[in-house]
């Protein structure tokens, strides 16, 4: 996977799109770029690429407390530490008491959605901090220093997500960590980046901390059923069209299936979740 690949667009299943924007816009602070009957697409304000995608399924069950295989979060990645401890700032005076951790490479909130889909707000810390051992990049999950945090918000208010804000990862309930080595790095070419932490196995391109995560945290978890709440579909952005074709090679030659479309490829992972292979040139 070569470096310059980002995560793009995730498109979510919800059960009420009026409930779900009123969500993203008011909590998360995004912009809707445009709608249609059941669909919007939102951004950071002034951004014309998406960041989400929400197709409303009329009645649609929320996520079960166990979690279904496929998302466990998405994660979005703000510009620096200062918008970060804004959003701190204005979760928290709206009531809402989110999962925060520090993981040493990045400091992160973790929210709900209405529907119950995991969101991860976060900043990471400058590259030249990060540290690795045996080879593999050191994370933890530490308690955040709020204080620290609320002061370098330097007494701004959030205004809404900051430009320069992005997809920086998703994270999988996948069934096997050995099968989801065997397709998203032997097949699909991502680096492994941190394999000891109990449970879990992080992989990324071009040496970031991870673009992808993923977890055999919820024991016994099926996929989502029909009328549930879920993660339809992630992407990853690839810099040009040899990269998409290079990656859709590895993964036929691997035995997965995919489809090649207008726009790139889309392939499955082996407990179902949709993965779109996009090119970031026209």
């Amino acid at each position: 996977m070569p470096g310059g690949t980002s995560v793009g667009a995730v498109h979510l299943a919800v059960s009420d799109l009026e409930r779900s924007l009123a969500y993203y816009q008011g909590v998360l602070g995004m912009a809707v770029i445009d709608r249609s009957t059941g669909t919007a697409r939102l951004s950071a304000p002034g951004d014309l690429e998406p960041l989400i995608v929400l197709s409303e399924t009329p009645g649609a069950r929320p996520v079960p407390r166990r979690g279904r295989l496929g998302l466990y979060h998405f994660a979005i990645l703000l510009p620096d530490r200062r918008a970060l401890g804004q959003f701190v700032r204005h979760v928290t005076e709206r009531g809402l008491r989110p999962g925060m951790s520090d993981h040493l490479v990045s400091e992160a909130l973790y929210l709900t959605d209405p529907d119950g889909l995991g969101i991860e707000v976060y900043a990471d810390r400058p590259r030249d901090r990060w540290r690795s051992a045996g080879g593999q990049l050191v994370m933890a999950i530490d308690p955040l220093d709020l204080e620290d945090l609320a002061r370098a918000a330097g007494g701004k208010l959030w205004t809404g997500m900051p430009a320069g804000t992005r997809m920086g990862h998703v994270h999988l309930h996948v069934g096997d960590l050995v099968e989801a080595e065997r397709f998203y790095h032997d097949a699909l070419g991502f680096d492994k980046i941190a394999w000891s932490y109990p449970g879990a196995l992080f992989l990324s391109a071009g040496g970031y901390h991870h673009h992808l995560g993923t977890n055999v945290w919820a024991t016994g978890a099926t996929a989502p059923e029909a009328g549930e709440a879920h993660l339809r579909e992630w992407t990853l952005v690839l810099p040009d069209a040899r990269d998409v074709t290079a990656a859709a090679t590895s993964l036929d030659h691997a035995g997965y299936s995919l489809v090649r479309d207008a726009r790139g490829v889309v392939t499955h992972d082996p407990w179902g979740t949709q993965l779109a292979l996009r090119s970031s040139t026209r």
